[in-house]
């Protein structure tokens, strides 16, 4: 089993900036990707960005590139979430996610952006964006 904690959530201005930490523990494999994804009311949960843990490659949704950034800290099992200049339509609940099953292909890992494909999650965290 796999446990993730999230932290950071809040209520920022537009244009501010958060950070969302994700703790894992648990039985992970060295072969996995860690992700965010988020859900806004009525809406489906999106991909917003992930990581492979081993390989260090990153994938971002096209909303979030340039402004969120995604990385690890291997000593401490912990992956961030760097939001820089918020915007409303950030505003969600951000979910942290463990991918155990990361393919890899001519030495590159292939990140999913498909929440289907993600084994683990966690409870989430509120971000709230204010005008």
């Amino acid at each position: 089993q796999v446990q993730l904690v999230e932290s950071g959530g809040g209520l920022v201005q537009a244009g501010g900036s958060l950070r969302l930490s994700c703790a894992a523990s648990g039985r992970l494999f060295n072969n996995r990707a860690m992700g965010w994804f988020r859900q806004a009311p009525g809406k489906e949960r999106d991909f917003v960005a992930a990581i492979s843990w081993s390989y260090g490659n990153t994938l971002y949704a096209d909303s979030v590139k340039g402004r969120f950034t995604i990385s690890r800290d291997i000593t401490k099992n912990t992956v961030y979430l760097q939001m820089n200049s918020l915007k409303r339509e950030d505003m969600a609940v951000y979910y942290c996610a463990v991918d155990q099953s990361l393919r890899v292909w001519e030495g590159k890992a292939v990140i999913s952006e498909f929440a289907n494909e993600y084994d683990y999650w966690g409870q989430g965290t509120q971000v709230t964006v204010s005008s």
